[in-house]
């Protein structure tokens, strides 16, 4: 057993059958109490009194999440100032297993709020999170327990072959914790930089979209190179992965990656954008999302189709708002023979023309489409503005329904299909 953690355990044992053991107590229980006073009401106060941080800048930090790791640093700072004065007193051992503690918990809410930070809520990073927190403890109990040193003497005789080479497992765990705190740094360093592009109005959503994407990769290979080599391992052995990724992306990845260049082909050519009104083969409606791999094309039905990148280099795409950013809609409607057509074509367009999210220019108007077997069938067309896909149902429910009463009062007959 490491002869810090017995030292610990030895003061503990002793402390409990005497007085001292109270005032550690004390001590705990006063810095946890006045950290949390200080997370709930004194720092709050300071966020609202500062006029250099506003109200956004809370908001991008997460004030819940970031109260969450203060606590625990705030309540580890109190607990090392209690024990760096009773120390020439008395022993600390509860003190200094206390401080432990709380350093793990305040790594732990470290890491759970750089993860939600950088990646959106899902099943994945959800599973990362306990994965972390579980981690954490069970190297923490080993430690407090004083298996921890054996445990790393084992890894480091156990070695593995890799042709000349040897790897040992504790070199391959260093690697890996290495590799993954210098991705996080990276990956939150490069959400920070995406944060602050799409703040930029001037410059246009694609090319946002793209530098963000670069800066993100550039800054994640310079640190696996970084990280891989901090440990003392050969950056050379990573040609035979990047060989081997080659070989792949000839055969198994091919598509893959002509998806991932054909959305940057896309994103720099500046030809669809967020917003758009697209057909593609049998598919219309709205772009949602666009990232590097497919395409997120909203129907008006409120399903959502994925659409690879690839598909929309070879195959032909009607974009409907390239050259404006105005969106045409067109409401069937059947009304019988012995109405009076052009009474109805004119109550259909001033129905049209009242409605709020319907644009004056152009303005709405009505043709004849076509005859069929019940009665005529006519197509009224209007215009709105790009983005507004999610009321788009109501504007087309708000007009068929005037429709429907203008009609009633003028004695036009709709027809049965």
């Amino acid at each position: 057993m490491n002869n810090e953690i017995y030292l610990i355990w030895q003061e503990l044992y002793s402390d409990v059958r005497t007085p001292m053991i109270f005032w550690q107590i004390s001590i705990i229980f006063m810095s946890l109490t006045s950290a949390w006073l200080i997370n709930t009401n004194l720092l709050k106060l300071v966020f609202k009194k500062n006029s250099i941080v506003t109200h956004h800048h809370i908001h991008e930090l997460g004030f819940g999440g970031f109260k969450r790791i203060l606590f625990p640093l705030s309540s580890l700072l109190l607990v090392l100032i209690g024990q760096f004065i009773l120390k020439y007193w008395q022993h600390t051992g509860l003190l200094k297993l206390t401080t432990t503690l709380l350093f793990a918990m305040a790594i732990i809410r470290l890491s759970i709020y750089a993860l939600r930070y950088i990646f959106t809520p899902s099943g994945l990073v959800k599973g990362l999170e306990h994965l972390i927190g579980w981690s954490i403890w069970v190297i923490l109990a080993l430690h407090l327990s004083g298996l921890l040193p054996e445990i790393t003497h084992f890894l480091s005789e156990t070695s593995i072959p890799i042709g000349k080479n040897k790897l040992t497992l504790m070199l391959f765990i260093q690697a890996l914790f290495t590799v993954f705190l210098t991705l996080l740094a990276v990956l939150w360093i490069s959400r920070l930089i995406e944060d602050r592009l799409m703040q930029v109005s001037h410059m246009s959503m694609n090319l946002r979209v793209v530098l963000s994407k670069l800066i993100r990769i550039m800054l994640t290979l310079i640190a696996v190179l970084f990280s891989v080599s901090a440990v003392g391992l050969d950056i050379t052995l990573l040609s035979v992965f990047g060989g081997a990724l080659g070989v792949g992306l000839g055969f198994g990845l091919q598509k893959i990656a002509s998806n991932y260049v054909s959305g940057f082909i896309i994103l720099m050519d500046d030809s669809i954008h967020i917003g758009d009104i697209l057909t593609i083969d049998t598919h219309h409606g709205t772009v949602s999302e666009l990232r590097s791999r497919y395409l997120l094309l909203r129907k008006e039905n409120g399903t959502k189709v994925i659409i690879p990148n690839e598909s929309l280099i070879i195959t032909s795409v009607t974009n409907h708002s390239h050259m404006n950013r105005q969106m045409q809609q067109q409401l069937p409607v059947l009304i019988a023979y012995e109405s009076n057509v052009d009474e109805a074509i004119k109550l259909a367009e001033a129905m049209a023309t009242k409605q709020s999210g319907v644009l004056k220019s152009p303005p709405p108007k009505v043709e004849v489409k076509g005859f069929a077997d019940k009665g005529l069938e006519l197509v009224i067309i209007i215009w709105v503005m790009d983005g507004v896909d999610e009321s788009l149902g109501s504007i087309k429910s708000d007009i068929y329904l005037a429709i429907w009463q203008a009609y009633t009062q003028a004695g036009i007959s709709f027809a049965i299909r």
